[in-house]
């Protein structure tokens, strides 16, 4: 079977900060990590095709940079790269995203018939989870969100049976190949690339497309294709931290504080506990 599993750069969350006055994210000196989501979706297309036979080709839109993503996924067993790179795709958001990725999996299809693409169930960076089911949408491929289990794939019959969450639970659901997935972090762990595997990674040449070559509309593409448009961005409030209570005086000190400090909450608690009893 042929898997095309969808990556995405990203900048590392966890040290984004807000421009307080043009409210834009500052990405200078950010490190870029490859989507944790993504990563799980090729680790769980590697492990279809180690079971069923096949390939599996990742493909990322992006700058020249993306390409360290595409290696770090091919460390972990993809066959094949695809970067699709132009500046036509810039300020593009999840819908002319979704129609970029989309005309470049048709093109890979018409040389190599794609049976299943697979990608994270959203990128950390926007958290919409609208570009998955975009894709969908425009190839007409049986689209399965939210997905925790691959219980089984029926390449005679041209099935997939997945678990997918749903609130309060799990559902078991089938449905007909092609067909895209969007997947939870929980379905798989991701496998530590193997030297031989990182040494492939490095060496093995990157196909690089742009607008032109997969039949892409100019006026559907980065921001000339981008409805969607910011009016404000801003940071969380910064959370106080709790209570310190120093022992460096010895141990007695520091309880002493802490008896001290619940003994003059305790009317607050008290009534905050009430409150939802009530409830």
């Amino acid at each position: 079977m042929h898997i095309v599993c969808c990556i995405k750069q990203v900048p590392d969350t966890a040290q984004v900060k807000i421009d307080p006055e043009t409210n834009t994210l500052i990405r200078s000196g950010v490190e870029s990590i490859s989507n944790p989501y993504d990563v799980v979706a090729t680790e769980t297309g590697v492990r279809l095709v180690e079971k069923h036979g096949g390939k599996v080709t990742i493909i990322s839109m992006g700058p020249p940079q993306a390409e360290s993503a595409l290696r770090q996924c091919l460390s972990l067993g993809a066959a094949d790269a695809i970067l699709l790179s132009d500046r036509a795709f810039a300020g593009a958001d999840t819908l002319a995203t979704s129609y970029t990725l989309a005309r470049a999996i048709s093109t890979i299809a018409a040389a190599d018939p794609v049976d299943l693409v697979i990608c994270g169930r959203q990128a950390i960076d926007g958290d919409t989870g609208q570009t998955g089911p975009g894709i969908a949408t425009r190839l007409g491929y049986s689209h399965l969100p939210y997905v925790s289990e691959i219980v089984g794939v029926d390449i005679e019959q041209r099935t997939i049976t997945v678990k997918r969450l749903v609130e309060g639970g799990t559902e078991t659901v089938q449905a007909r190949l092609p067909a895209l997935l969007t997947v939870e972090l929980e379905l798989a762990t991701t496998r530590y690339a193997s030297l031989p595997e990182m040494v492939r990674s490095l060496r093995q040449d990157m196909r690089v497309l742009g607008a032109a070559k997969i039949g892409a509309a100019v006026e559907r593409v980065g921001i000339k294709g981008s409805p969607t448009w910011v009016r404000d961005i801003s940071a969380p409030p910064a959370k106080k931290g709790g209570p310190v209570f120093l022992v460096s005086g010895g141990s007695d000190s520091g309880v002493e504080d802490f008896l001290r400090t619940i003994e003059a909450k305790e009317p607050e608690l008290l009534q905050e506990l009430l409150s939802k009893g009530r409830a």
